[in-house]
């Protein structure tokens, strides 16, 4: 099960969060500074792979942005590094190069994006088109107005 996703840029700065198990407000920051320390401090020969506490964490690098993905002990995790590229694709697809800028300024739109492939922690959609089809629609309706 997926924990939680984070996207963060080189200087540790988190530009999304999406939680899929309860953690507290409070809590939150510290985790995501512990975490994002763990991944930034990796060297790039390393695996992408990380034990921590009682769960794994998967991560990939895409230009000044890193998405941190936090998992179950059961969750496979090259399913999730190949679902953090599917889910960068699909920014790509919508946003053209998709940049932290883009991230920045539509987060909502990522959270739509987001939403339709995770839903309560768990994969439902990989596929590229289904995924952007409810964000393309209401683009389409916000455009006739």
């Amino acid at each position: 099960m997926i924990k939680f996703l984070l996207m963060v840029n080189k200087q540790g700065q988190t530009r999304l969060s999406k939680y899929y198990e309860q953690v507290d407000i409070e809590k939150r920051p510290s985790l995501e500074t512990d975490v994002v320390k763990r991944c930034l401090s990796r060297k790039k020969e390393e695996c992408s792979f990380v034990e921590y506490k009682d769960f794994k964490l998967v991560y990939r690098q895409y230009a000044a942005l890193f998405i941190v993905v936090g998992i179950s002990d059961t969750e496979n995790e090259l399913s999730i590094y190949e679902l953090v590229h599917n889910f960068v694709e699909v920014l790509d697809k919508y946003f053209s190069r998709v940049s932290e800028l883009d991230i920045m300024f539509n987060l909502d739109k990522v959270h739509i994006i987001i939403d339709e492939i995770i839903q309560n922690g768990h994969i439902v959609e990989t596929n590229k088109n289904r995924i952007l089809a409810p964000l393309l629609a209401l683009d389409k309706m916000a455009e006739a107005h």
